[in-house]
This record gives C-alpha cells, structure tokens and sequence, in this order.
C-alpha cells in the first residue's frame, strides 16, 4: 500500500519520525516522504542523515496553521499524526498551549487532510488517554474522538481516519530509561513509587503497529498493541544496577498504573494475536463485519492496564536491550 507512495509525519523529528523514516524508506520505497514540524534545527540536523535522498522532503509549518498543513498536504496519500505537546508536567503548567496543538492541531489536521483527499490516515496516541489523570491525556482522548468522528465528518468523500495507541517507547528522548541511565553516577534514582507499572514497547514495534493499521483499516478503529509491563524498581535495576533508591511521590498528573483500555471500551473491543482494536461506538460501526474481521470480542469487564497485564519484561530482557540499543538510547 505505501510502497511508490507520497507520505506526510507531523512532528516527524521526534522519536518515532527518527525511526519511521529510515523504516519506511526501507520496506516501502516511497515516492516522498514528507517531514512536517516547526524548528528548523531538528530538521537541519535530520536531513544531514539523508543527504541527496529526493525521497526525503523537509516542510517547516505547525499543527496549529491549516493553511500551512493544507499546502504540505497538497498531492500526498497517507499521513502519521505525531506532533503534540506531551511532556505531562509541561502540559500541566501550559494548559492552553497543550489544547492548542493536541485538539486544535488535530481538528486542522482533519479537515486539511479532507480538504486535500488525502487517502488514510493514523494518529499516534498514548495509554494516557484511557481514562485520563492529566491534561496530557485528556487533549489525548479528545483527539482520538476527534480522528473517531473524522470517519462520519468526512462525507463523501475517500479520507478514513484511525488511530495507534501504545505505551512507555523505551529508550526515547525524556523517557524513564535514559533519564536513570543519565543519573547513574550521582549513585540515586528518585522513584515516584515502588509499585508504580508501565508498558514497555520499542520504537520498530510502534512503527510496525502503524503499517498494520494502514493496511487494516476500514476507519475509525483505535489500534492497541499487547505489550508488556514492568515495575519501576525493575526499570531502575536494569537502566542503573548499583544506584540506589529515593522514593520522591509521584508528580502532579501522574498515575500509579497505565491503562490502553478501559471497562468502558470492553463492549467494543475485539482481540487478534498481537493487538486489540477499540471499534467506534457510533453509527453501529463496533457490528461491523470489515472493522471487526477475524476479531473475538473481549469480556465485558476486560480492562488493559499495566499492573494486570499477562505478560512482563524482566530486568534481564532489559538489560540486554539496553546493551543492544545503548548508543541511541536518549538520543531519538
């Protein structure tokens, strides 16, 4: 499907763009591969990875301009939305600014791309979203009924919207793992909270999460990979084995435990071998034989949080990933 393709990333300097890019020049070969942001020296320093590609483009614009989204979006067929304000604190203290980016750039983004027929869509999201305790998260589930609803806004007309919600990207600039490996000398870690979970997932498993998608999707589906969890004392083990443990609380806006899925989505959502899929309650669209596929439906109680989760990384299997991965980890 994106193979001779012209595909456009929001916010495609960041950490998935890093790796999104080199991935799907790789597998699909596209005709162009748009990076849409706003600060010019994460792209200057980007492009100097891709020297003479013609395949790689370089726009400067924000989600908050329509006008400057409809003119990068002019002729190309499948968009990645990962531009957002998410830093949880940072959010918490610039309200307004969140909003403006994570539910106004995505009403943009929505009608830019209907405005420009723009094939398919899929919008990143965050385990944040399922039942929020920040503003983060909250912009974050609005924009993905946003991307929802964007199915029944788009008329006739060929645009399909979805959405990939994932947790913790290990390794990624401002997550946990770098930020303890960068304290190791000092000899401790500030833990939140010993019982505090989260999902653990790399970055090639959320990029191959948005190839399905696009390849999967009828529209409006949100998209959720099986993951597994770990504990913040394993995490802090493995980034730094021989620090030693400060319990500081946890920070405004933060949970204990991460959810992808809540009690109030089981009704309309369908499990296969390496994922699950919230389907649209509205419009009948959770019956329908084209989104549902070869799903099974989950039990009506089903939740998919971090501390009831059947599967957990080890502080073994993290080690070796950080061995493997130690000279990116932060980086991206």
């Amino acid at each position: 499907m994106l193979k001779n393709s012209s595909i456009l990333i929001t916010g495609g300097t960041g950490s998935f763009g890093h790796t999104f890019v080199p991935m799907t020049l790789a597998k699909y070969d596209p005709k162009r591969l748009v990076i849409f942001s706003r600060d010019e020296m994460k792209q200057w320093e980007m492009a100097k990875l891709y020297g003479e590609d013609s395949r790689v483009r370089f726009f400067i614009g924000d989600v908050r301009d329509k006008d400057r989204l409809s003119r990068a979006l002019h002729g190309i067929d499948y968009v990645v939305h990962a531009a957002a304000t998410k830093i949880v604190p940072t959010a918490e203290y610039n309200p307004f600014e969140c909003v403006k980016t994570n539910i106004n750039g995505a009403m943009n983004l929505i009608d830019a791309c209907i405005d420009q027929r723009v094939k398919r869509v899929i919008a990143l999201s965050t385990d944040k979203a399922s039942s929020p305790a920040n503003l983060y998260g909250a912009t974050k589930l609005a924009s993905d009924k946003l991307f929802v609803a964007g199915n029944s806004y788009v008329g006739s007309d060929a645009t399909a919207f979805s959405v990939v919600r994932y947790g913790n990207v290990m390794g990624s600039r401002g997550s946990v793992i770098p930020f303890f490996m960068s304290l190791a000398e000092k000899g401790v870690l500030p833990i939140t909270d010993p019982r505090m979970t989260r999902f653990m997932i790399t970055l090639e498993q959320g990029v191959e999460l948005v190839w399905h998608a696009f390849e999967d999707m009828a529209g409006g589906e949100i998209y959720v990979k099986k993951i597994p969890s770990m504990n913040i004392i394993d995490i802090a083990k493995a980034s730094a084995p021989k620090a030693n443990h400060e319990v500081v609380g946890i920070r405004p806006g933060e949970k204990l435990h991460e959810q992808m899925i809540g009690a109030e989505d089981a009704l309309y959502t369908y499990e296969y071998s390496e994922h699950f899929k919230i389907l649209p309650a509205i419009h009948g669209w959770s019956d329908d034989p084209k989104r549902i596929k070869n799903g099974k439906q989950v039990s009506p109680d089903f939740i998919y949080s971090s501390d009831n989760n059947k599967e957990w990384m080890s502080v073994a299997e993290l080690k070796v990933w950080i061995e493997k991965n130690k000279t990116v980890v932060g980086t991206l």
